[in-house]
């Protein structure tokens, strides 16, 4: 087998030893995080392109489940290391960044690369449509739970948030099924992916990568499978170690850090097709793999969630992570609407992806709350105060001094964070949600 055949990428697989060195030999910082995260790239990258040529060998019916289950097994199998972890807002942040990943960057990268190459390309709109729109609804799936988290505490009421999670992912993983048989067996011509060259004869994924024979991309498959569970597994062993010491929070390694790791490879690939003028399939690649990871990958997560040693996992996003998702669906809408694409289309993806980066960077971690749940059983807009503070205030208010107490809030007071009422030294312990608190009124 020529590896040279299945892109440059594989030049990193000598990061793979490197990485088991660094992980037997103590290390647990930032290089270990790098190098596995690197190591997993040309790994990833060997996952898709067997499952794509076992795919060629087996027809479109069952090489399109295929595609469809091992499409996205890296950032599965890192998703699962990290929530058997713990690492809830890393999953979380992974699940929303693969989905902006797919949609900005690989699009973008595409369009980018194809349009300096060709003036004006062109794909189906029938197919892209269809792909807008259930991203829409993959977009729903992940604002319902958020905003029904929002109504249970502006409303002081209470409700199993987790029920609600679970009862969405099997929606979302229904319509996946739906989905595959649409794409498979009833309207397998839209998602083919196949285009006629100069001589009049179809192409396939094989003709663009090379031929692999059966055994071959069996084999790889499965070696390069094992081999992304334990680069994934020194990968999330790190990062807690290397976010303390680069200064990053995790909603921004998962969104970024490691959708970006879980992704390259298909990124190369989308952009290769492109470049080659084979847009149907490099819109395919992009925008189906974020379907994947909205429609079957978030379910599979929860439902990993209801297994022995892992735990429950929601379907509760920020509010940042949901506007980002709600653009990005609708940037997809206008770009696949006319059925062609050219540079300037991909620069402004790209431009828009740099933007919801920048602002993840800058968010700060969510607030530990040690006493969040009480905090929460308190009557909406009331503040409460700590004994020592009310004793303080008590005594204060008796002697007729300026003592201020605190008082009850009406909807229209509540105001950022950032614009909290602490006179002297008082230390209010305050109901809140999300970035918005009700600060005391004193």
């Amino acid at each position: 087998m020529d590896l040279r055949k299945i892109g440059a990428l594989n030049l990193l697989l000598v990061f793979v030893p490197i990485a088991a060195v660094l992980k037997f030999s103590g290390s647990n910082g930032v290089w270990l995080f790098v190098v596995s995260g690197i190591a997993i790239i040309p790994l990833a990258g060997l996952m898709g392109k067997s499952t794509e040529m076992l795919a060629d060998k087996l027809g479109a019916g069952w090489g399109g489940l295929l595609n469809a289950t091992f499409g996205n097994a890296a950032e599965l199998i890192i998703a699962l290391f990290a929530l058997k972890r713990g690492m809830i807002e890393v999953v979380k942040s992974s699940i929303t960044g693969s989905i902006l990943g797919n949609v900005l960057l690989v699009l973008g990268a595409s369009f980018l690369a194809g349009g300096l190459k060709h003036s004006r390309q062109t794909f189906n709109p029938t197919a892209a449509g269809m792909y807008a729109t259930l991203l829409v609804l993959a977009a729903i799936g992940l604002v319902v739970p958020a905003m029904f988290h929002v109504h249970l505490e502006l409303f002081h009421t209470q409700a199993d948030e987790q029920v609600l999670s679970l009862e969405i992912s099997i929606v979302l993983f229904v319509v996946y099924v739906l989905m595959l048989i649409f794409s498979l067996i009833t309207h397998k011509h839209l998602y083919s992916g196949e285009e006629v060259d100069k001589h009049g004869e179809k192409e396939s994924f094989s003709d663009v990568e090379g031929h692999w024979s059966t055994k071959t991309a069996m084999t790889v498959l499965i070696a390069a499978t094992a081999a992304v569970a334990m680069m994934s597994e020194f990968l999330v062993s790190s990062i807690e170690a290397a976010r303390e010491q680069l200064g990053l929070t995790e909603i921004f390694v998962g969104l970024v850090v490691v959708a970006i790791v879980g992704n390259a490879a298909e990124h190369s690939t989308a952009v290769l097709v492109a470049i080659k003028n084979r847009m149907d399939l490099s819109f395919q690649i992009a925008v189906g793999s974020a379907l994947q990871i909205a429609l079957f990958v978030a379910p599979v997560l929860v439902f990993a969630g209801y297994l022995p040693g892992f735990p429950r996992l929601n379907l509760v996003f920020s509010m940042l992570e949901v506007m980002a998702v709600v653009v990005t669906v609708m940037v997809v809408g206008l770009v696949a609407f006319d059925g062609q694409s050219n540079w300037l289309e991909g620069l402004l993806l790209l431009a828009v992806y740099v933007i919801l980066a920048i602002a993840f960077y800058h968010l700060p971690e969510h607030e530990k709350h040690e006493n969040a749940h009480a905090v929460l059983a308190e009557p909406v807009g009331v503040v409460v105060c700590d004994d020592a503070v009310r004793q303080e205030q008590q005594l204060s208010s008796a002697a007729d001094t300026s003592g201020r107490k605190c008082s009850r809030l009406n909807w229209s007071d509540w105001r950022p964070a950032s614009d909290r009422c602490c006179p002297r030294n008082q230390s209010a312990r305050q109901a809140w949600f999300g970035d918005w608190v009700s600060p005391a009124r004193c």
